[in-house]
């Protein structure tokens, strides 16, 4: 299903709703900021190498295009939020810099 596949936008989402302590990033469903981060990069490397796969098994005919171009669709479209995040942190971090204390 395409909406359980746009992990950037739910990891967005997921960062937005996230407040509390920075606890161990690596236990399961932990709602720390890096944890969060953790996971959407792993569902985001997941979605690419999925894509990839697709890709090869519609190159040597084993696969449908319909398959690859959703692998590939879903693919950048959670990267395309993973960036838009990610310029949302850095734009966070330099208005902070700009800051007088």
């Amino acid at each position: 299903m395409i909406t359980n596949n746009i992990t950037g936008a739910a990891a967005y989402a997921a960062v937005q709703d996230a407040g509390g302590d920075a606890g161990d990033a690596s236990s399961a469903g932990d709602n720390s900021f890096g944890g969060v981060l953790q996971n959407a990069f792993t569902e985001l490397d997941q979605l690419g190498q999925d894509a990839d796969r697709k890709s090869v098994q519609g190159m040597s005919g084993k696969g449908s295009l319909t398959d690859v171009v959703m692998a590939v669709s879903n693919a950048e479209t959670a990267l395309d939020a993973s960036v838009a995040v990610r310029d949302k942190v850095i734009s966070a971090y330099q208005e902070i810099m700009r800051m007088s204390v």
